[in-house]
């Protein structure tokens, strides 16, 4: 099950509906039905009303929060994302930095019109960058390091 991101927290986000078309291959004959005799996976009409009413009221919420913040909430999950992904053993450099970078791109190009979180997520970005380096660093293999090259591999 996803979530949605809104100002009061993670909400679950409730599957679709399913296609109105089964899947090539399968027998709706042979579908296994619950109680109510409605094939599995199937939402029942008042239950797919209620998740839409849900999903407009988030929708609603996400509308009314500063977008610098929303912004923001995103900025910190790559942040964790870059984080994961350095603290893997091995450490996963190249998706780490993939992180770090889009990183790098929203807190520079966005500065303070993110809002009261962007000097927080500057000091994030260059904590994050150093570890990257330091990381990369103790598990640089000699058999990789070409000789006269940097050995700096920090992200852009």
């Amino acid at each position: 099950m996803s979530s949605l991101w809104t100002p009061d927290g993670e909400r679950p986000v409730n599957p679709a509906s399913p296609s109105p078309n089964p899947p090539a291959g399968s027998d709706p004959s042979r579908e296994s039905t619950r109680p109510s005799g409605r094939p599995e996976g199937t939402i029942d009409p008042a239950q797919e009303a209620e998740y839409r009413a849900e999903m407009e009221r988030l929708e609603e919420e996400l509308l009314n929060a500063p977008v610098g913040d929303v912004i923001a909430n995103h900025c910190y999950g790559l942040f964790q994302l870059a984080a994961i992904h350095l603290g893997q053993e091995p450490p996963h450099l190249e998706a780490a930095r993939l992180a770090i970078d889009a990183l790098g791109a929203i807190v520079e190009r966005l500065g303070e019109r993110i809002g009261p979180s962007a000097t927080t997520l500057s000091e994030g970005l260059a904590q994050v960058r150093l570890a990257f380096v330091q990381i990369s660093a103790a598990h640089a293999s000699p058999e990789h390091a070409t000789p006269g090259a940097s050995t700096s591999s920090e992200p852009a």
